[in-house]
C-alpha cells in the first residue's frame, strides 16, 4: 500500500486531492501539505524515519506554481536525496511537462484533476514501488491517440496530425488547429506511424508526408513546408525524403 503526500496551497484542491487518493485502494494512506516547505518538513521526517518507519512517504503529489518555493524547486531539492519518494506533478499547467520529465517524474496529470487520470498516476507509482501487480490494459486505437487537455481525455486522429516534434521524452503532436503534448518518445512514434506515412526529417521533427506541401533546396540546405511552417531537413534524411515524395501518389 502506498503512502502518499498531497501538496497544493490551495486548500479546496488539496482536501479534493487527498480524499480522491484515499478512495483508491493502493493508497494506504494519504496526507496533505499547503506548500512546498511543509512539505520538505514533512519528507525529511519521512527519510528520517526509514523505508519502512511510520512516517515514511513513497510517493509525492505536487503542484507547481505556489508561493515562495514551488514545485519544480521542491522535486529539484529531491533527486539530491539518497532515497527520494516518487514526484507526480498535478498542475494546471502544460507548460512545465519537459521539465518535469527531467526531473523524472512519475507522471504529469492536468487539473481539474479527474478520479480516472488520478488512478493511472497512482498505478505507475504502484508499479514503480512493486505495490501492485501490472493491470492489463486494452490496445490502443491505431486510428487515434489519447492526449490530455485541461483535464479532459481527447483523441487526436492520426491522419490529422502534421508533424511531431521532439521535446525530450515527450513529444508535441502538431495539427492544423493546434498542438498537444503527449508522453511518448518521438522514436516510438515514428515506429508506430512508419506505416501511415510518416518519416523521420530531422532528429527533432516526424513528418506526415501527405501534409508536405512544398520542398525547398537553397544554397545545399533542404526544407519542407507543412501548412504555414517551414522545416528544415537534415542532411542524412534529405535523400530519403525526396525519395519517398516523388514515389508518392
Amino acid at each position: 500500500m502506498l503512502r502518499a503526500l498531497a501538496v497544493d496551497d490551495e486548500r479546496p484542491t488539496l482536501e479534493e486531492l487527498v480524499y480522491l487518493l484515499n478512495a483508491d485502494p493502493r493508497i494506504g494512506t494519504a496526507e496533505g501539505a499547503s506548500d512546498a516547505t511543509e512539505a520538505l518538513r514533512r519528507i525529511n521526517r519521512a527519510l528520517e524515519s526509514g523505508p519502512d518507519g511510520p512516517d515514511a512517504i513513497d510517493v509525492v503529489f505536487l503542484d507547481i506554481q505556489m508561493p515562495g518555493l514551488d514545485g519544480l524547486d521542491l522535486a529539484r531539492l529531491l533527486t539530491g536525496f539518497a532515497r527520494p519518494p516518487l514526484v507526480v506533478f498535478v498542475t494546471a499547467h502544460e507548460d512545465f511537462a519537459v521539465q518535469a520529465f527531467d526531473l523524472k517524474a512519475v507522471d504529469y496529470v492536468l487539473k481539474p484533476v479527474r478520479r480516472e487520470r488520478l488512478a493511472e498516476a497512482v498505478r505507475r507509482a504502484a508499479e514503480l514501488r512493486g505495490a501492485t501487480p501490472r493491470i492489463p490494459v486494452h490496445e490502443p486505437d491505431p486510428d487515434h491517440i489519447p492526449v490530455e487537455l485541461g483535464g479532459v481525455t481527447r483523441f487526436v486522429a492520426v491522419d490529422d496530425i502534421t508533424h511531431v516534434e521532439a521535446q525530450g521524452d515527450y513529444a508535441r503532436l502538431h495539427t492544423d488547429k493546434g498542438s498537444h503534448l503527449v508522453r511518448i518518445p518521438l522514436s516510438t512514434l515514428e515506429e508506430r506511424w512508419r506505416a501511415r506515412g510518416f518519416v523521420r526529417i530531422h532528429r527533432r521533427h516526424l513528418v506526415a508526408l501527405r501534409h508536405i506541401g512544398e520542398l525547398r533546396l537553397d544554397a545545399g540546405t533542404v526544407s519542407v513546408l507543412v501548412g504555414a511552417e517551414e522545416l528544415q531537413v537534415s542532411r542524412r534524411h534529405a535523400r530519403e525524403l525526396r525519395d519517398l515524395l516523388m514515389r508518392r501518389p
